[in-house]
């Protein structure tokens, strides 16, 4: 009978040093992929924090607000807008930025009439944020506020017409207006004045919705608020000889084609004015 000289295969040395080989490797393989795995989960977690707890600093053109009696007082003087540079985590001045849900204001309730430096102030930003204002500091012009009701006068651009045509008197919608503004601007208004051009070739009545200007008595425009801003002017257009023109003239505060009537309606505007000032309220040239 024969001998059995061991169990199998696995009961040789070398086959069993040989598979603790393989296992090994595999082991090692395992481990290192695993640790190499987790070692990049962890970095990009802490770049993707990093990115968000890192500084930024954005530049924002922010309107300006003055905060200041209305019904009492007019402000002159400030810009309109200011720059705000925001600087803090990134996130937060990105979403600053987009939104600006923050405010920039200037209060001028503790001070009266004169010519203030006041600083820029901020409302609503996150306390983690910085903000610098440029500018820091801005200078303003408190005046009393002023309103008086004036008569409004037509100015036309053109008084000669061709073929015999001749301008009738305008028509206004609106014949008084409130103006409103500083003291001082508006004691300058000498006339309130509705311009209207001409063509001509004119040969039928004009109608124009006209923007309505104050002016001084040099005829430099004024930083007042007109109230209404506009108003309808009709001009009648007509055909006839000299003498209806002239006769129309006289009833009018237009002109007709020659350039010595064109001298007389200027005055007759500036007339207008005169009477308006009689008419406005009693206060107007006291203040």
């Amino acid at each position: 009978m024969h001998k059995n000289n061991g169990d199998g295969i696995f009961s040789r040395k070398w086959v069993l040093r040989l598979l603790s080989l393989i296992l090994a490797i595999f082991l090692f393989v395992y481990v290192n992929g695993s640790k190499n795995g987790f070692l990049r989960q962890n970095t990009r977690d802490s770049n993707q924090a990093t990115a968000l707890m890192s500084n930024k600093t954005a530049k924002i053109r922010m309107p300006l607000n003055i905060t200041v009696d209305n019904d009492r007082y007019v402000v002159t003087g400030y810009p309109q807008y200011v720059n705000v540079k925001v600087s803090g985590p990134s996130a937060l001045v990105t979403t600053t930025s987009n939104t600006q849900n923050f405010r920039v204001y200037a209060n001028l309730n503790s001070l009266g009439p004169g010519k203030h430096r006041v600083p820029i102030k901020t409302t609503g930003l996150n306390s983690d944020l910085h903000a610098v204002i440029a500018p820091r500091y801005i200078n303003v012009n408190i005046q009393p506020r002023k309103t008086i009701t004036m008569r409004v006068s037509v100015r036309l651009s053109n008084h000669d017409l061709d073929n015999g045509y001749s301008v009738g008197r305008p028509r206004l919608d609106t014949e008084f207006v409130q103006v409103t503004g500083a003291r001082d601007e508006v004691n300058k208004v000498s006339r309130i004045v509705a311009f209207v051009a001409v063509p001509n070739n004119a040969k039928g009545n004009l109608q124009r919705l006209v923007t309505l200007q104050a002016v001084d008595k040099n005829g430099q425009t004024l930083n007042v608020v007109i109230m209404p801003k506009t108003t309808n002017v009709t001009i009648p257009i007509s055909r006839g000889d000299n003498d209806s023109s002239s006769s129309e003239s006289d009833d009018s505060s237009s002109s007709s084609s020659s350039s010595n009537n064109k001298d007389n309606n200027d005055q007759t505007a500036d007339s207008y004015t005169s009477n308006s000032s009689v008419n406005s309220s009693s206060n107007q040239r006291g203040e």
